[in-house]
């Protein structure tokens, strides 16, 4: 019977298939139906519109993040910037600690403990075009550094980087005695390993004098008598072996490579047993340079050690034979062709055929106006003028703003 009743349901729909009230309703339902279909596909096609924009957007920051991290725009936005390319800028709020209350200052890089009486040089802050340096949180660097390894490497350029960024992070420590000289050195130019441990932190910031990158030695047998000594080329400096096991790792070199402090003490360059007389200066630099590269390549794991190298310094001798320089008040206006250097050119040349990812901190530029930041004869040596060094604090901790801006993108592209 029911499967009857199904049959004659059947037929007499089929039969009033043609009829004009069946039609009417057919035409209704078919248009409710469309309309309903409509309405889904407008729906899908809003929710996949709103997809897009909230989830490519934050995709696109966590690449940003990754590889070149995100930097504050002025606009609130986060977006990549060149941070070396900017002008100085007044902030009262600098600067970020007091030299006379860090043991770990040289008193040659003390300038108002030496006597200078202006303090507008330790006002200026770094203000790239298109974004800001967040103001640096110490306890989040700290807690960034805890278990970890800093070593600096090169000359007193890099001493005194090191020195700022050792003053800057004890800013955040309350038990000064916890932060040490892990063998009870004074801070000096002759020593060559200086370490400061943050014991609460277990980590430390360690600094080797190693001024060209590569070994000087004494002069080989049966070379001219103005040879004295040698730097081997192709041959890194012999405490590099230290250097290894780091996790933050900065070079520099560039101030020692000039004919004074080379030709002028009878210091000539070796590549293998043959030393090369007529070599000139900035074709010695490249290739310790590549030197250099080819030990990061072989030696250094990137999953582990952040690399940077930083670049030249700029100078502001008014004679520099005569040892004359001229300490300004505020910033020059002008870079006066300081503001680039053949050193800093090759840095960039010999790192972008690496194969270990290195940060260049290119800081000529911006370091090219500060005439006004030098230690002149502020220091503990006030017969001699100095327009190489910079007052502490001062300019290097710029730098060192701009290292730790990298190295907090690094810490949170790995935990995120």
């Amino acid at each position: 019977m029911s499967s009857f009743n199904r049959s004659v349901s059947f037929k007499q729909r089929a039969a009033n298939i043609g009829s004009p009230r069946f039609s009417r309703k057919t035409w209704v339902s078919r248009l409710f139906r469309a309309l309903i279909a409509i309405g889904s596909l407008v729906s899908f096609l809003l929710a996949i519109g709103c997809g897009y924009v909230y989830v490519l957007p934050n995709l696109t920051h966590a690449f940003h993040d990754h590889d070149g991290f995100g930097f504050s725009n002025s606009n609130g936005s986060t977006d990549s910037c060149d941070v070396f390319d900017g002008n100085w800028v007044l902030d009262y709020s600098y600067p970020l600690y007091n030299a006379s209350e860090c043991p770990f200052v040289e008193q040659g890089f003390n300038c108002l403990l030496n006597g200078r009486e202006d303090e507008d040089y330790l006002k200026w802050r770094w203000k790239p075009k298109n974004c800001d340096i967040p103001r640096v949180n110490v306890q989040r660097v700290l807690e960034a550094l805890r278990n970890k390894r800093v070593v600096f490497v090169g000359d007193s350029m890099s001493r005194t980087q090191w020195e700022s960024l050792i003053c800057l992070l004890m800013t955040g420590v309350e038990d000064k005695e916890s932060v040490y000289e892990v063998n009870g050195n004074m801070i000096t130019k002759q020593i060559r390993f200086l370490g400061v441990r943050f014991s609460s932190f277990n980590f430390t910031i360690e600094f080797y004098r190693s001024v060209f990158l590569v070994q000087h030695n004494w002069a080989p047998k049966n070379v001219p008598k103005r040879v004295r000594s040698t730097l081997k080329l192709d041959k890194l400096d012999d405490i590099s072996k230290e250097w290894i096991d780091s996790d933050v790792l900065i070079f520099n070199s560039g101030q020692w490579w000039v004919p004074g402090k080379l030709f002028g003490t009878g210091c000539y360059f070796q590549v293998g047993k043959s030393v090369k007389l007529g070599m000139s200066i900035a074709t010695a630099f490249r290739i310790v340079l590549q030197t250099w590269a080819s030990w990061v390549d072989s030696k250094i794991n990137p999953e582990k050690t952040r690399v940077f190298f930083r670049t030249f310094e700029p100078s502001h001798w008014r004679n520099l034979t005569l040892r004359e320089c001229n300490v300004t008040k505020l910033p020059l206006s002008e870079a006066e062709g300081k503001d680039f250097s053949p050193f800093s050119e090759t840095v960039f040349e010999v790192v972008n055929n690496m194969i270990v990812p290195v940060t260049v901190v290119h800081i000529t530029p911006m370091s090219a106006f500060r005439s006004d930041a030098h230690v002149g004869t502020w220091s503990d040596r006030p017969s001699l003028s100095d327009c190489s060094h910079w007052c502490l604090p001062g300019l290097p901790d710029i730098w060192n703003e701009i290292v730790i801006l990298y190295l907090l993108g690094n810490y949170e592209a790995a935990s995120e």
